[in-house]
């Protein structure tokens, strides 16, 4: 997903730039191999402490959670009102006295109308794991805290199933030869078309991703990017949807020559062994372990070479929270000694990326995402005009979702930059460039969001392309 936890060295959170010194000449070797395995104690150092705190704040984050639901205003998509085009597909449909469906080829109806008994798609429904489970499905305790969230089930479902429609047109006709900023620019349109994009009630819930090759995560093209998707590209096409702050956050790896297969393939089977293993009082670190024996089974060969897919150790999987992209918790993709467990009630994007290179990501590059701190005061002293009326504008338009700097453009804040830094440099917004591994590597990503379910898991964004 956007904006998901990573840890860089010699830093103590997200986000951190910088990181340890690079291996030079002579004794690099044992130099080298010494930071790494550096590295890798902070990173599981700062994951455990992360997780220990949310584990912590559990009962006052739900209570938090509870409070903004009552504060959102009901979904009200009607208020934007269906083209003429849908009305008289409607109207057709009300007269031959069939039910509405989807148009074939391109979507355009939103999928509300479709279902007008909110009866939307259910995700993929899965028991939890572990003996002490293995009465929910069939409790009737559980089945009566299961109906008193059918709501919040309904709205879910529905960004779910604007995600698959959205994704499954989009993969009907990209091909090499786009470029980067059409994709992204069509997916976009499709998805509000769909959703009915409506303030902060309905819409995408973060910039489309769309990684290519070395780069993990974090990239989109900002204004006037010429990149163009290549025969020989792997690109990550990461991004969310949302009703009233509830996210769908998915992701797959789209890729044209036939040798990515495999690396595809260990991703795909990483993720889906992470969605296995989730559920009620199942420990994070746990997770990362199986994630990580199934990931690093796979080999690769490209170029003639033979890889062994790994896992990228300093990105991981997230709970997720109303308007809120990463509620606290990290899911491992590498084994851990983190005994933070997951919760009933809780959402969480369970996604894996692996690597034919260090399997280690750095930011780097121009940075395109950016996010306001969902815990940034209201009473900072921002002196400059520009930041001032940039941060109304985020406040309307984002709040604490994440945009980026091509949707300010598309929006007529087209001068934001220095607006935009001052925000940066008093630290209200947070910016996100774009994670990369070594030059000349590959990474994939595949990612779904879960519901940990009184009674049972269910995989909201499984649809049937994966």
């Amino acid at each position: 997903s956007a904006l998901f936890p990573y840890t860089m060295p010699g830093k103590g959170k997200k986000g951190g730039k910088g990181g340890g010194k690079g291996g030079g000449g002579g004794g690099g070797n044992n130099k080298k191999k010494q930071e790494e395995e550096d590295d890798d104690l902070l990173l599981l150092a700062a994951a455990a402490a992360a997780n220990q705190t949310a584990a912590e704040t559990s009962t006052s984050s739900t209570e938090n959670s509870a409070a903004l639901f009552d504060m959102v205003p009901g979904y009200n998509a009607q208020a934007v009102g269906p083209s003429e085009k849908v009305k008289e597909l409607i109207a057709a449909a009300e007269k031959a006295g069939e039910p509405l469906k989807q148009t074939e080829g391109e979507p355009i109806i939103p999928v509300r109308l479709l279902y007008p008994e909110k009866d939307f798609p259910e995700g993929q429904i899965m028991e939890h794991p572990l003996e002490c489970n293995a009465y929910r499905f069939g409790s009737e305790e559980k089945r009566h805290l299961d109906r008193m969230n059918v709501d919040l089930q309904q709205e879910i479902r529905l960004a779910a199933e604007v995600h698959r429609q959205t994704r499954q047109w989009v993969q009907s006709w990209v091909k090499p030869g786009i470029p980067m900023i059409e994709i992204t620019n069509k997916l976009e349109a499709k998805l509000r078309e769909l959703i009915e994009k409506n303030g902060l009630q309905a819409g995408q819930a973060f910039p489309t991703g769309a990684s290519l090759n070395h780069v993990a995560a974090h990239w989109t093209p900002n204004t006037g990017d010429t990149t163009v998707l290549g025969e020989d590209d792997v690109c990550k096409i990461d991004f969310g949807t949302h009703i009233n702050g509830h996210i769908i956050d998915c992701a797959w790896t789209l890729a044209f020559n036939p040798m990515f297969d495999g690396l595809k393939e260990a991703v795909a089977d990483a993720t889906n062994t992470g969605i296995k293993e989730a559920g009620i009082d199942v420990r994070l670190g746990d997770i990362g372990a199986a994630i990580q024996e199934a990931m690093e089974s796979h080999e690769v060969e490209l170029h003639g070479r033979t890889y062994q897919v790994k896992s990228v150790r300093n990105l991981n999987g997230h709970s997720i929270a109303p308007y809120r992209i990463h509620a606290g918790k990290s899911v491992p993709i590498i084994k851990t000694q983190d005994q933070t467990k997951m919760e009933e009630g809780e959402f969480f994007a369970i996604e894996t990326f692996g690597s034919t290179g260090k399997a280690y990501v750095r930011e780097d590059g121009e940075c395109s995402h950016y996010m306001k701190k969902f815990d940034a005061p209201d009473n900072v002293a921002i002196r400059n005009t520009k930041s001032k009326q940039l941060l109304r504008h985020i406040n309307q338009n984002y709040d604490t979702m994440a945009f980026c700097r091509k949707w300010l453009d598309q929006s007529g804040e087209t001068r934001h930059l220095m607006g935009l830094k001052g925000l940066v440099e008093t630290g209200v917004v947070e910016p996100y460039p774009p994670l990369c591994d070594i030059k000349g590597s590959y990474v994939a990503q595949y990612e779904h969001t879960i519901l940990l379910r009184p009674t049972c898991k269910e995989v909201l964004s499984r649809g049937d392309d994966y």
